[in-house]
């Protein structure tokens, strides 16, 4: 049997990049792109040329921006770069990882691409994709190595309570496995938590507050991924990053050589700009929520074809075809 698949790519990303345009694009991941006439920047705030193992300002930012000291943060190239870093320094060829159906596919290609064994645990409409503390505690064994979760949960927008999160954590420490939580969706909370979105379940006040929903301090067997792409719309940045455990964390920047080896300082730079002003563009992804949010609960309520669980916050929703 072979470990590492014949196939090192990933037709999801394919198709994201070559057979996706449209005029109304339903299908992307995050909020329209903010151009760079939007953008507080002056050529005069940029150099080309940084270095070393992450930028100190922009360090400083995450750390304030997800209450995480500085020695537990390593930068990377959007939330993907981040889940990859991530599953390279914890799995070896072989090693089982416990990760959720549905979910969001380039994880399912980078395992499969480090030789990973891939077990699943179901996700369903008819629990709103909710995940069963009970069914993912009895598929935790002493062979997993890790459990990868989103939340909010890509595709779907559900959110997983922080009462789970510490279960499935303590379930797994006692095997000596890792958690990790993509929480790229989460930053829609922190545009959402004080206003609606349009949603009627953001109405009828069932939104978490956000700061007290990130999963890092849940234990150090947990590991974080998150960045600015989805949420703000400020995915050309790349400004990605991985919370861990201190010695999992230099570990991760020292396996960073061997990929992107040192960021593009520029990006780094604006990206600091991107934190002192994210009020700006948290009031932007704001406007464009609230207006869209509406219409997809307009055009979700007029079909009678469709099933969808509706979540309290995000950009995203899983309708399919109802079985009739």
């Amino acid at each position: 049997m072979k470990l590492f698949p014949e196939k090192k790519r990933s037709d999801y990303m394919e198709w994201a990049k070559l057979s996706s345009p449209a005029r109304y694009n339903l299908a992307t991941s995050g909020l329209m792109n903010v151009i760079l006439a939007e953008f507080p920047l002056e050529a005069g705030d940029l150099e080309i040329t940084g270095g070393g193992y992450g930028y100190r300002p922009l360090l400083e930012r995450i750390a304030q921006h997800t209450g995480a000291p500085i020695d537990c943060i390593v930068t990377a190239e959007g939330t993907s770069m981040a889940n990859h870093l991530t599953l390279a320094a914890l799995l070896e060829p072989g090693d089982e990882v416990l990760i959720e159906r549905p979910t969001y596919g380039l994880l399912l290609d980078v395992l499969n691409y480090l030789g990973a064994r891939i077990r699943r645990v179901e996700r369903r409409l008819d629990q709103g994709f909710a995940i069963s503390l009970g069914e993912i505690e009895a598929a935790i064994t002493p062979a997993t190595r890790l459990v990868v979760l989103s939340n909010l949960h890509n595709p779907t927008g559900a959110l997983i309570p922080v009462e789970t999160l510490r279960a499935i954590g303590e379930r797994a420490a006692r095997v000596g496995a890792h958690v990790l939580v993509d929480e790229v969706y989460l930053e829609m909370l922190s545009v959402c938590e004080s206003q609606t979105c349009g949603s009627r379940s953001l109405r009828n006040g069932m939104l978490p507050h956000a700061p007290n929903r990130r999963a890092f301090s849940l234990g150090e067997n947990f590991v974080i991924t998150s960045s600015l792409t989805k949420a703000y719309g400020l995915s050309g940045l790349r400004c990605g990053w991985i919370l861990a455990a201190p010695e999992l964390a230099e570990r991760m920047w020292r396996l960073n050589d061997l990929f992107a080896a040192t960021a593009a300082h520029p990006a780094e730079r604006i990206s600091v700009m991107a934190f002192d002003h994210l009020d700006q563009f948290c009031d932007r992804a704001r406007n464009l929520l609230t207006t869209n949010r509406a219409l997809l609960d307009s055009f979700l309520d007029s079909r009678d074809d469709l099933e969808c669980f509706r979540p309290p916050a995000g950009s995203i929703v899983f309708p399919r075809l109802a079985r009739h």
